[in-house]
């Protein structure tokens, strides 16, 4: 059995009412996720209860503990993750929290309960529509007819990344500026979903959780692919927005919190995306006395 305690910075989770000594049992998720069941929503925020967080290798994987007691799913189940990196990144999430536990800044701890609990029962296949199906209402390929600076723009910042998406997988994808949007093929489709396939079901997880964020497939795989940093698939997905802002001025905090609160939860579901898709072992150094 391997042990490490951590000593991180500050992050968030959720816990939900227990009787004294009854397992832990986290109940976080993002917006996003929280729309596939009301019944994992969480308060917003509850005061911290653990001082030391640590990870804990097992036969199934990495488990994170609070104090000395194990980390739970919200349907009960061991919290447990295929990779130390993804482990320490979780833990990261919990042990970052200060007096407050913020449960809505855990978005890796969100993505891990989503893929434990799989409380829709979706399927592989059902996961890969899931994302696919924003290609057909793809932020990227709706475009404006006027005014010409906007239009200008658009062409200018959104095909390079088309045109990268098609040499790179080999498809067509469509631009329109009707309200129906582009006709996309369905040999695209299907190049599209036999990569998605490649993927197992965590990674597919934080890959829909992406594109639902961006709304957007195409700078989702972007994304994934190291096409586009975080920085640049957010302004991308917003860029009609941040037109406007240039324009008529920004509304004073509120659109600086939806970018940073974005480009969070793109950045998370990243992360998660690639530490779901390889075997990662972090290499402890040996201290000489």
């Amino acid at each position: 059995m391997w042990r490490s305690c951590l000593r991180l910075q500050d992050w968030g989770g959720c816990l939900l009412k227990r009787p004294r000594g009854s397992p832990i049992c986290p109940a976080v998720l993002g917006p996003t996720l929280q729309l596939q069941t009301r019944a994992y929503a969480p308060p917003s925020e509850r005061k911290r209860f653990y001082q030391n967080v640590s990870i804990t290798q097992g036969e199934g994987g990495f488990e994170i503990n609070l104090d000395n007691r194990k980390l739970k799913t919200p349907q009960a189940k061991l919290f447990i993750v295929p990779s130390e990196a993804l482990a320490t990144a979780v833990a990261t999430e919990w042990d970052s929290q200060q007096d407050t536990i913020k449960f809505y800044t855990m978005h890796l701890t969100t993505l891990c309960n989503t893929s434990l609990d799989n409380p829709t029962q979706r399927s592989k296949d059902q996961l890969i529509r899931a994302a696919l199906k924003f290609l057909d209402t793809d932020t990227i390929c709706y475009r404006v007819e006027e005014p010409e600076t906007l239009v200008e723009l658009q062409k200018n910042e959104w095909d390079p990344i088309i045109e990268w998406a098609e040499t790179r997988y080999g498809v067509k994808i469509g631009v329109s500026t009707s309200i129906l949007g582009p006709s996309v093929p369905a040999k695209t489709q299907e190049i599209l979903a036999s990569h998605l396939a490649s993927y197992n079901m965590w990674a597919l997880q934080g890959i829909e959780f992406v594109v639902a964020q961006l709304k957007s497939m195409v700078l989702a795989l972007g994304l994934i692919d190291l096409r586009l940093t975080v920085e640049q698939a957010v302004l991308l997905s917003r860029l009609e927005e941040e037109y406007q802002i240039q324009k008529w001025g920004n509304i004073e905090w509120a659109h600086d919190y939806e970018l940073q609160e974005l480009r969070a939860r793109a950045a998370a579901g990243t992360l998660f995306v690639h530490l779901c898709s390889e075997s990662t072992t972090i290499k402890h150094k040996l201290l000489r006395e």
